[in-house]
């Protein structure tokens, strides 16, 4: 098995790491759908990654991404793998400082993830090699009063990536199949210095066996320390 002639999603793919992950995929023979807000920067991305397909779409609002889903279905076929990348970071000001406004903010990335997991469930779980995967924090196992919002938020994505793994394993058993699909977290400090470490890591996925990394955590960690 291999990430070649897989259709991946990268599904808030304006970041660094989106870049990366078209690169990366791409490079390797994925067929990459890179999902993002704001046209403007996917163009960017395209010029650098050509054979990438742009879809706009806010990924937080629920319609918009039923309606992603129909068009890459009409247009690419099922989805194979899914890596969320939507997040961001708004922190500071002790337990005090930890405003609903950031809250809401920072929420917008557990929302994208409900939405496009539920959008190409049995898209991957029909897959011969099914793959999702999401970017958390090493901030939710030491979670701080300045962080505290960011770390809830991670630690929401982290349940979702393990309920969505949980769905995978029992729909293989329901339908005494071995089990194809699998839902990974990456943890991380910070992406910075490891977009490209994430993109290969991702592909990776797709070489090994689904019941063997299925629920499973991988830290990130920067290789020059």
């Amino acid at each position: 098995m291999s990430v070649s002639g897989k259709l991946v999603v990268l599904a808030g793919a304006t970041s660094a790491s989106g870049l990366a992950a078209a690169r990366v995929l791409s490079g390797d023979g994925a067929r990459v759908v890179a999902v993002g807000r704001h046209r403007s920067k996917l163009a960017a991305l395209a010029e650098e990654v050509p054979d990438a397909r742009l879809e706009v779409c806010d990924l937080t609002d629920e319609a918009e991404v039923g309606a992603l889903a129909e068009r890459i279905h009409a247009t690419d076929g099922r989805v194979d793998g899914v890596l969320h990348l939507v997040g961001g970071w708004r922190g500071g000001g002790g337990l005090g400082g930890q405003t609903d406004a950031d809250y809401r903010e920072l929420e917008g990335s557990f929302t994208a993830l409900r939405h496009v997991s539920r959008a190409f469930d049995e898209d991957l779980r029909a897959s011969d090699a099914g793959r999702l995967a999401v970017v958390s924090s090493t901030a939710v196992t030491r979670p701080l009063a300045g962080g505290a919002n960011y770390a809830a938020v991670k630690a929401a994505t982290e349940a979702w990536a393990r309920a969505v793994a949980q769905g995978f394993a029992k729909a293989a058993r329901d339908a005494e199949q071995p089990l194809r699909a699998a839902s990974v977290i990456f943890r991380v400090k910070s992406l910075s210095g490891l977009e490209d470490a994430l993109a290969q890591r991702f592909a990776d996925l797709f070489v090994s066996q689904a019941d063997e990394i299925n629920d499973t955590v991988v830290e990130l960690t920067d290789p020059s320390l």
